[in-house]
């Protein structure tokens, strides 16, 4: 399960063993009015075909695959760059649940600016866009703020039971201050996904097949 706004292509450069696994992608679907993380990661149900699955889920992506795997049997939680518990909130998104800020964020705004901003093409700036639009792509006013809202509402508050928590020592979005119980990728951010595939590569199946990085 990708991050906020971001779609599968973020996996892109993930490699696993043919012969091993199989390998499915979940994709953001649009939320129901005032929906819940638990009903909407319900819903999600509907997309994974096979028990026992191993579940990777990437930022929110990673709340999202937590709560799914209260719902079925999973054969291992694997989370990159996100969170346990809202204990692992930093303090700007406590104080941003307490209050209330989601609720004035101007999110059309940012998507109107990043247009315009990219049909100016200036050279380097058009190139970090260029990728923010390829990997970002849900950027649907409504999504945002429904997810905004259920990172800081999360009700979790004790991390679930043997949850694989993989996180860059350089993530800003959450601290590595504040994350307890994880396998710290160095210099990692939280983009972690796109910068640190080769770390991936060679230690994800090693980590799912439970050998010691």
């Amino acid at each position: 399960m990708p991050g906020m706004s971001a779609n599968p292509l973020i996996f892109k450069r993930i490699k696993f063993s043919d012969e091993k696994y199989e390998i499915h992608f979940l994709k953001w679907a649009k939320p129901v009015l005032n929906e819940s993380i638990e009903n909407y990661s319900k819903r999600l149900l509907d997309f994974i075909k096979h028990k026992n699955p191993i579940l990777i889920g990437v930022s929110f992506g990673g709340l999202i695959v937590q709560e799914i795997s209260k719902l079925i049997d999973v054969e291992k939680v694997i989370i990159i760059s996100s969170i346990k518990s809202n204990r692992e909130l930093p303090l700007y998104m406590k104080s941003a649940k307490f209050l209330k800020l989601y609720n004035y964020f101007p999110l059309k705004l940012f998507d109107d600016v990043f247009n315009i901003s990219k049909s100016l093409k200036i050279n380097k700036i058009y190139k970090k866009l260029d990728l923010i639009d390829k990997y970002l792509s849900v950027r649907d006013e409504n999504y945002l703020k429904w997810a905004i809202r259920e990172i800081l509402n999360w009700k979790q508050e004790k991390p679930l039971q043997e949850v694989i928590h993989i996180h860059g020592d350089k993530d800003l979005t959450f601290p590595i201050s504040l994350i307890k119980d994880c396998i710290i990728v160095p210099g990692a951010t939280h983009a972690l996904i796109l910068t640190k595939y080769r770390w991936l590569n060679k230690n994800l199946s090693i980590i799912i097949e439970e050998k010691k990085v």
